[in-house]
């Protein structure tokens, strides 16, 4: 049986990550893996959550299995930081999950069993994980346009035009926040759009949260999702904690489903079905970690702090690379750059001059261009200029 398995392609993250770590240059730039790094390159545990977990070890007494759907109280936590009050609480199901990419798998899962005829909409470009769950899961899909090449903002009309040929009852993946992999974002006034586009369409949001804070701050990143959650009758959310939390390993979300109170308990147990057949009980280390930091004030107000100082250094670390761009190439063309948010950005390289970045100047960044912002630091922000000025160059 074993033998008559295919070679899969391989992640080009992951195959990326080990290249960098086989280059034996110092001075070598990672930009490519989507985890948060310090001025130090550290990807460090946040306070709240070292507090929290030495608290934990003092009070934790049992390891047993948590509830299907995990505990209720992480559950509440995170409706409460993602949803406020923008919804009754009677309409909100939810289950824990095995981090984001589990939420956007459960959600999907839950999409083929109540509707397999539907089409999921998926912007271009996105993260690449959207994709090939989709695929895997024999889900149709097409594609809505979304990010302008040449100007580095959303293609709004675009946009708008590929969204007029959703058909009700289909599915549109939306990024909530920091747009991976380009970083652009629509304004609040083409989020109302969107949310009336889809409204019209009758179709169901899924929306995916995987960088609350890291944008605009807790609650602006909330607010399309809340937006769309208060004004669509059926909206999915997958939203991960590895980010804002700095939880990476701990495998930490969360899937919510909005609809009619009169539906919740089914939609509920739904939720719990697909937890039990795919992973049984999700894991609790983490989730018990946030729910201590969300219902403590003192480590709330820390963690909030802290997160804003990560939020802050990106944004600092956005500028000083536009105008690090500007100086050495002569031109504005990289100034979206500053604008964008988040951890990433697509500075609209060709994949030949990517691979000459990393070939010639030991700088990595993913093939299509994205690069990580949070893998710079002041030191290194000028050497990047200076390389991508070279390769434009010739």
């Amino acid at each position: 049986m074993l033998t008559a398995l295919k070679p899969q392609p391989a992640d080009k993250i992951l195959q990326l990550i080990q290249m960098f770590r086989e280059d034996p240059r110092d001075g070598k730039i990672d930009l490519g893996v989507g985890v948060y790094k310090d001025p130090t390159g550290l990807t460090p545990v946040m306070r709240a959550v070292k507090a929290a977990e030495k608290r934990l070890w003092e009070v934790e007494t049992t390891k047993t299995y948590t509830g299907l759907a995990g505990e209720p109280a992480y559950n509440a936590a995170m409706v409460k930081l993602i949803l406020g009050g923008a919804v009754p609480a009677d309409c909100v199901a939810s289950v824990a999950t095995p981090g984001g990419t589990g939420a956007v798998r459960q959600a999907l899962e839950l999409v083929r069993m109540a509707s397999p005829q539907a089409t999921v909409w998926i912007s271009n470009p996105t993260w690449p994980n959207h994709l090939t769950i989709v695929k895997y899961l024999g889900i149709p899909m097409q594609e809505y346009r979304y990010f302008d090449a040449e100007s580095g903002a959303v293609d709004f009309d675009g946009m708008m035009a590929d969204l007029a040929q959703v058909k009700a009852g289909d599915v549109v993946l939306l990024h909530g926040c920091c747009h991976n992999p380009t970083g652009a974002n629509p304004n609040p006034v083409q989020w109302e759009a969107i949310c009336a586009a889809i409204a019209k369409a009758g179709a169901v949001p899924l929306i995916d949260l995987a960088y609350q804070g890291f944008g605009d701050g807790l609650e602006e990143d909330a607010a399309a999702t809340q937006l769309i959650a208060s004004k669509l009758p059926e909206v999915l959310i997958a939203a991960s904690c590895s980010k804002n939390f700095g939880i990476y390993r701990e495998r930490t979300g969360i899937l919510i489903a909005i609809g009619g109170a009169e539906g919740k308990a089914v939609v509920q147990g739904n939720l719990n079905f697909l937890n039990r057949q795919n992973f049984s009980f999700p894991p609790d280390h983490g989730a018990r970690l946030v729910t201590m930091i969300l219902e403590d004030e003192a480590l709330t107000a820390d963690w909030k702090a802290e997160l804003e100082e990560v939020r802050l250094n990106m944004l600092t670390l956005r500028q000083l690379l536009a105008e690090a761009l500007r100086a050495e190439t002569g031109s504005d063309r990289f100034g979206f750059v500053a604008e964008h948010r988040g951890m990433f950005s697509r500075l609209g390289l060709s994949p030949e001059q990517v691979e000459k970045l990393r070939t010639e100047h030991a700088v990595y960044m993913v093939g299509d261009s994205r690069l990580n912002i949070a893998g710079l630091n002041r030191t290194t922000v000028p050497v990047l200029a200076r390389a991508v000025a070279e390769v434009l160059r010739g």
